[in-house]
């Protein structure tokens, strides 16, 4: 089945959390809560960074770290916004930097950042529009990529076009793009660094060489032959492909609805939309699961559609995106209504 927003709301039943923290809210001044042991532990520092006052967001999606130690924020613009860019750019201490992009409003999904040659270029996904576009770390146009019209899989059969509503990009060492379209016909498209179709693979199913909810894509290249690992979200699992679209094996029991993945010195995080933050070692051992709240299919419902500050300290919704900076902490962008940043500050 196909991984859409309506379907988690009717598959998201789990244990039903305690009473004592759906009424819960923060406080000013409460001491932020600490999340992980050992050596993963996080103060959560939620709703960070000021926002300014004309900018409201939609769901926030993805994040991501410049060389220079600025965060951004993809977001899909909440409906009261007077503003309505869908990225917002902060420096290192949260402090409002600039925003732009307001042609994604609706639609502003994937955010992955490649430096090449003496510059870095974001990489975006707008699901709704169906494109994906290489800017400048200020927004001006690269390329950008539409419809996969040249791939045989979205010939249309009958007349009807494939679905294509692309989710994340990830980019190799020789600069292949790899494009997940997470939410449309669950393939993954490769092109070359000039935007040039390669191939397609992947496509709906639970096979062993299949996807339901490429939802996340990124290259491991931990080891000497780089790897494109898949979140495949719908089937509760990562998919890890050779560059050239062969399947080599599935990775089980990280978490329950893969979206993302970011590494950093050898450890990678995965976002769960099920309500927790996971993190992974060289050999994707799980080695900390934070923030994890479970919600019966009722309370969660209502609980993402809270205004900002009325979550639960300490406990995720839907976690979406996450990045690590450059000093191992932990941003965290969650799908909820009105967005919700979250940055987990080392402390261990």
């Amino acid at each position: 089945m196909q991984i859409t927003r309506r379907s988690f709301l009717a598959n998201a039943a789990a244990a039903a959390v305690a009473p004592a923290f759906l009424g819960a809210s923060d406080k000013a001044g409460s001491k932020a809560p600490i999340l992980g042991q050992g050596e993963h532990q996080y103060e959560a520092i939620h709703d960070w960074g000021e926002l300014p006052r004309t900018i409201k967001y939609g769901n926030t999606h993805g994040v991501c770290e410049d060389s220079q130690g600025f965060i951004y924020i993809h977001h899909t613009v909440h409906a009261t916004s007077d503003n309505l860019d869908t990225m917002v750019v902060f420096d290192h201490k949260g402090k409002f930097v600039r925003s732009w992009g307001r042609q994604f409003k609706g639609g502003a999904h994937g955010l992955t950042i490649r430096r090449e040659g003496s510059e870095e270029f974001l990489y975006l996904c707008d699901f709704q529009h169906g494109i994906v576009t290489k800017r400048t770390l200020t927004g001006e146009e690269v390329f950008t990529l539409g419809y996969p019209a040249e791939s045989e899989a979205y010939k249309p059969k009958d007349k009807t076009p494939a679905a294509y509503r692309p989710t994340n990009v990830a980019i190799a060492p020789n600069g292949d793009i790899y494009v997940g379209d997470g939410y449309g016909s669950s393939y993954i498209n490769q092109y070359n660094q000039k935007a040039e179709f390669i191939r397609t693979f992947g496509g709906l199913g639970n096979g062993d060489d299949q996807l339901d909810c490429p939802h996340g894509v990124w290259v491991d290249t931990r080891a000497e032959t780089p790897l494109l690992v898949a979140t495949d979200r719908g089937n509760s699992r990562l998919q890890r492909f050779t560059l050239e679209g062969k399947r080599i094996d599935s990775i089980l029991g990280t978490s329950k609805m893969p979206c993302y993945l970011h590494e950093r010195n050898g450890e990678v995080v995965i976002p769960d939309l099920l309500s927790k933050v996971v993190i992974l070692d060289r050999k994707n051992n799980v080695v900390a699961s934070l923030g994890e709240g479970e919600y019966s299919n009722k309370d969660w419902s209502t609980i993402r559609n809270q205004a900002p500050g009325t979550f639960v300290p300490g406990r995720f919704i839907c976690p979406h995106g996450a990045c690590f900076d450059h000093e191992g902490n932990i941003f965290v962008v969650e799908w909820v209504e009105a967005g919700r940043v979250t940055k987990l500050r080392s402390v261990a």
